[in-house]
């Protein structure tokens, strides 16, 4: 009885092992699908961007006094805000 015991241990502990690496493989598989979109988004986000930037950028050139009212009227009214709190 006791060898089949032993025989039992040894089994169940190789079931375990096996399992715990299966659930490792798979967890690392969805970790690697995870960080797949994650930089698939990151580099969408980086390109919408750069897109951005370059548009304000050409409405800024085309548009300098604009500009700088604009900006400047958006620092007065931040700056009330901030003095209110």
């Amino acid at each position: 009885m006791g060898e089949e015991l032993r025989a039992l241990k040894v089994d169940v502990t190789r079931l375990l092992s096996t399992a715990g690496e299966e659930m490792f493989e798979s967890s690392k598989d969805r970790a690697e699908a995870l960080a797949d979109q994650i930089r698939a988004a990151l580099t969408e986000l980086g390109e919408t961007a750069e897109q951005e930037q370059e548009q304000l950028q050409g409405l800024v050139a085309e548009r300098p006094i604009t500009s700088l009212a604009s900006a400047f009227a958006l620092g007065v009214v931040v700056g009330f805000m901030l003095r209110r709190h």
